[in-house]
C-alpha cells in the first residue's frame, strides 16, 4: 500500500511539474524539474500519454499537457465557479425566504456543509461547516442521492442501509428534497440542487426552519429556492 501511494505521488508530481512549463518540454529538463531519473520519468509519461493526459509532438519529442488534462482542468474550473458564485449569492435566498441557508458539496465522507448564512430569525442547532449530512435522513443529503451519479453514493448509501431507489425517484420527480424532524427535531428543511452541465449536482442548497409548512410542494420558500438553484445552474440559459 504505501509503495503504491509512493509512486502516485511521484507520477503526480511529475505531472504538476509539467503543468508548471510554459509549454512544451523535454525528457531531461522534466526529469531535473521533478528530480528523478529520466528513465523513470519516461515511464510515467508514457502511462500519461496512454491515458490522454499527456502528449508529444511527433518532430521534436517534446511533451505538453495532453488533451485529457486539459479537460480536467476546465470540468474543475466549472465546478470551483459554480459552488463559489452559489456560495455568493446565499444572501438572495435568505432574503427572498427569511430562513437560513446551507450549502453543502460532496466531500471524501459525504454531503459536507461548506457554507452557512444566517437568517434574522437563526435557529440554534447542531449544524455547522463541516457537518457531514446523511444521504437518507437529510434534505441535503437527500438532493445528492437524486442529483449524483449512483458511482459517487453508493459506498456512503450502503454505509446507511439502503438502496434510496424509491427516494430518488420521488425527490426528482419534485425537484427538490425536504425532511420535517428525521434528522433534528422540530427542525424542517427543503434542499434543491446546483446542477453542471451535465445534469449532476455541484452542490446542494438547504434553507431551513421551525415550521413543517415550508415542505409543501406549493410553498412560496419552495418555489424561491427551486428558482434560486435553477438560476445558479449551470444549464440555466
Amino acid at each position: 500500500m504505501a509503495e503504491g501511494l509512493s509512486s502516485l505521488d511521484a507520477a503526480l508530481g511529475l505531472l504538476r511539474v509539467l503543468s508548471q512549463q510554459g509549454g512544451p518540454v523535454g525528457l531531461s529538463e522534466i526529469a531535473r524539474a521533478a528530480d528523478m531519473p529520466a528513465s523513470k520519468a519516461h515511464r510515467y509519461l508514457a502511462s500519461f500519454i496512454a491515458a490522454g493526459l499527456v502528449s508529444q509532438a511527433g518532430r521534436s519529442g517534446k511533451y505538453d499537457l495532453g488533451p485529457e488534462a486539459v479537460a480536467l482542468g476546465v470540468a474543475g474550473m466549472a465546478r470551483m465557479e459554480l459552488v463559489n458564485r452559489t456560495a455568493d449569492a446565499l444572501p438572495e435566498v435568505v432574503e427572498a425566504t427569511g430562513l437560513t441557508a446551507l450549502l453543502s458539496v460532496w466531500g471524501n465522507t459525504g454531503v459536507t456543509v461548506v457554507r452557512w448564512e444566517r437568517a434574522p430569525s437563526f435557529v440554534v442547532t447542531t449544524l455547522g461547516l463541516g457537518t457531514v449530512m446523511p444521504l437518507t435522513r437529510s434534505a441535503s443529503g437527500r438532493a445528492f442521492l437524486a442529483w449524483a451519479p449512483e458511482a459517487v453514493i453508493a459506498a456512503r448509501l450502503a454505509e446507511e442501509g439502503g438502496d434510496g431507489e424509491g427516494l430518488r425517484e420521488a425527490v426528482r420527480a419534485a425537484g427538490y428534497a425536504a425532511v420535517s424532524g428525521e434528522l433534528i427535531p422540530g427542525l424542517a428543511a427543503i434542499a434543491a440542487p446546483v446542477l453542471d452541465w451535465q445534469g449532476e449536482i455541484e452542490a446542494a442548497v438547504t434553507l431551513y426552519g421551525t415550521d413543517p409548512a415550508i415542505c409543501a410542494p406549493g410553498s412560496a420558500e419552495v418555489a424561491a429556492l427551486k428558482a434560486f438553484c435553477a438560476r445558479m445552474s449551470a444549464t440555466h440559459p
